[in-house]
């Protein structure tokens, strides 16, 4: 048979709701919220990092930031400029564009790239200069935290390191900054005629 609460019931339980003091038990409440509360997380602070695209001429492993250059290409079929230096590979029609395709090793060192399934053309626009650059492998893109980040250049020829500003040191790898903009800007690189 149920259960009915009779008038003395009611008055029981009223008696004990209204001997509960409102702010007490909201004390109560925060004081349990507090205990059981899970910590704050800890403002961890951000590195600051540098994207950069790993590329590689030769035996030497170098970055140049994501921004100095517009386009990464596969060896595109080209037209031989007679007249020129040996690091002017020829002139190619990329989607229209003519786009001078320039060996960056053979500018460098003196020894030309030899073409892979690797191989690939860095496409720089800077100042009025649209050129691609050969190199013998891109990396992919690389992560860098400023800490990593070297003034002291790296063992390479003089030559080479008038264009590089910097260097990160990665673990037990060494990548050479190299500045598109500073080869684009250079005198010798504008002289492409014999």
């Amino acid at each position: 048979m149920p259960y009915w609460p009779v008038k003395d019931d009611y008055q029981a339980m009223n008696a004990k709701v209204k001997k509960i003091d409102p702010i007490a038990l909201l004390r109560e409440i925060e004081r349990r919220s507090i205990k059981n509360a899970a910590g704050l997380p800890q403002q961890e602070e951000l590195k600051s990092t540098s994207l950069a695209i790993g590329f590689r001429i030769g035996g030497l492993k170098m970055v140049t930031p994501v921004d100095e250059v517009t386009e990464l290409l596969t060896y595109p079929a080209m037209s031989r400029v007679p007249g020129t230096k040996t690091w002017v590979r020829g002139i190619a029609n990329v989607r229209g564009n003519l786009l001078p395709i320039m060996d960056l090793q053979d500018y460098l060192t003196k020894q030309p790239t030899v073409l892979t399934v690797k191989s690939r053309v860095l496409v720089v626009n800077h100042g009025g200069i649209f050129s691609g650059l050969l190199v013998d492998e891109v990396l992919g893109l690389r992560h860098f935290q400023d800490e990593e980040r070297k003034s002291k250049l790296p063992e390479v020829d003089n030559f080479i390191k008038s264009y590089l500003s910097g260097a990160y040191q990665q673990d037990t790898e060494e990548w050479g900054i190299f500045s598109m903009h500073a080869l684009a800007k250079s005198p010798l690189f504008l002289q492409v005629a014999v």
